[in-house]
């Protein structure tokens, strides 16, 4: 990681992620005075947080693409999500009592990595009642992001897992369904090979079950598909 200044156009970057959109516009003149920051220009495949080690900063990605892996009690690397920018991440852990990460970050694409002391964002968001209302929505969506992938593994076929995420993406009165990951990541992501999982889509396909056109998966027979996961 390259160390560089913070800019205008970055400081802007940072006012569209959730923890500080909306905010008054004498609170967003100050936000960087109260922070305790610094900025990188990082690079693709460079590793820039591990798992297990201490997390005493809020970290924002503000360019680029992070990978999130952990690493399993048997030494398995499993994919966790895809980080975009512009993003915070890792916010559940800042303040916990262990205060470890629980996974590895590594970069996809260069980008621009934002980070602010423990402390500092403590007294920020102490004197201002609006971050702190957007601290914890941000810290409750990760926890949900958690409990979704947590149910699609928590099946052991791989037809099964790969219609749980078909329904956690699913919107309401929308049989449609946007994909957010090419059949490589969404392998890595429902732990499955790859093959098996191309097999899989393609076998829902003959049967009628759903039509597939690039990352758009549409659902035919909706009552079908949920008897797989019931």
């Amino acid at each position: 990681m390259e160390a560089i200044t913070c800019t205008k156009e970055h400081e802007q970057r940072l006012f569209q992620i959730p923890l500080f959109s909306d905010l008054p516009q004498n609170v967003q003149l100050s936000l960087l005075d109260k922070l305790d920051y610094d900025l990188y220009q990082i690079e693709k495949n460079e590793i820039i947080l591990r798992q297990n080690t201490p997390c005493k900063h809020l970290y924002i990605l503000l360019e680029g693409k992070l990978r999130v892996d952990i690493i399993d009690a048997l030494g398995n690397e499993v994919l966790i999500e895809y980080i975009v920018a512009p993003r915070a991440f890792a916010t559940p852990h800042l303040f916990k009592t262990d205060g470890t990460l629980p996974a590895t970050f590594t970069v996809m694409e260069e980008g621009l990595f934002f980070k602010a002391t423990k402390e500092s964002v403590f007294a920020l968001i102490s004197e201002h009642p609006d971050i702190l209302k957007n601290f914890l929505c941000i810290t409750g969506n990760c926890t949900k992001c958690t409990v979704v992938r947590l149910r699609a593994l928590s099946h052991k076929n791989v037809r099964n897992r790969f219609v749980v995420y078909l329904f956690e993406q699913k919107k309401a009165d929308n049989n449609t369904v946007q994909i957010e990951h090419n059949q490589v990541q969404l392998a890595d992501y429902l732990c499955v090979t790859r093959p098996a999982l191309s097999k899989e889509i393609n076998k829902l396909a003959k049967e009628g079950l759903i039509s597939i056109k690039g990352k758009q998966v549409e659902l035919l027979d909706v009552a079908a598909l949920k008897r797989f996961i019931l």
